[in-house]
């Protein structure tokens, strides 16, 4: 019988170094299918739609990787008007490279 997984868990691949095939004890249907969505949601916009995306970004004082997770994560595009969001997603900037340097 399979062990239901946790409550945080997403049902994704396995992150360690198993040493097993690719999908783990899981279902290699569930592999696949994260596998091609990973795939389709970072496949490489246009050239026109990668270049306005560039310059909304910078209008807005984020970087491209920035503006397209945030599109991603919350299936929305950042507006002028969204100035909490943008400064938290600043913050967390400002956060990683602190961390990074500890």
């Amino acid at each position: 019988m399979a062990r239901r997984p946790k409550r945080s868990h997403n049902g994704g691949p396995p992150l360690d170094d198993y040493k097993g095939p690719p999908w783990g004890k899981g279902d290699p249907y569930i592999f696949l299918a994260w596998q091609a969505a990973h795939a389709k949601a970072w496949k490489a916009p246009s050239r026109e739609v990668m270049l306005m995306r560039m310059n909304k970004a910078e209008r807005l004082g984020l970087t491209y990787d920035e503006y397209m997770l945030e599109i991603l994560e919350r299936g929305r595009h950042l507006r002028e008007e969204d100035t909490e969001r943008i400064s938290a997603i600043k913050a967390a900037r400002k956060r990683r490279r602190a961390r990074h340097l500890d």
